[in-house]
């Protein structure tokens, strides 16, 4: 089982009866944590912030946090969706694409710090 550490946040959705999972990918001080208190406050589950540990089994990609909390509700989810958080530059082209561990997942590219991020990572969770 191959395993990969990354600087990222990660959250989780329950939608449709299952929860699907979201990678904040960008630079610290982007403001992947202020998005994630954000999207914490719209029901969303935080899985991990900062470090997350990616590992692939059965044909899926799983996110957890690379040091486990034992405090924490929620330490796992598999991953639908990457963000990849920027202050500036184009928007994602559709149907852009994230390669991990051997894996095509869907990205989305936003500005964490605008009032809009929060409603569009959200809409497009429950849309895959």
């Amino acid at each position: 089982m191959s395993k990969l550490v990354v600087h990222a946040t990660t959250l989780s959705l329950l939608s449709g009866g299952a929860w699907k999972g979201v990678l904040i990918l960008g630079p610290s001080g982007v403001g992947k944590s202020d998005m994630a208190v954000r999207a914490v406050e719209k029901g969303l589950m935080l899985i991990c912030d900062d470090h997350t540990a990616l590992w692939s089994s059965g044909g899926h990609l799983y996110a957890t946090p690379a040091v486990p909390d034992p405090t924490a509700f929620r330490t796992l989810t598999r991953l639908h969706l990457v963000v990849l958080a920027q202050s500036e530059g184009p928007r994602a082209p559709e149907g852009e694409i994230t390669a991990i561990l051997g894996h095509n997942v869907p990205t989305l590219r936003l500005n964490p710090r605008e009032a809009s991020a929060v409603p569009r990572l959200i809409t497009r969770l429950r849309s895959l």
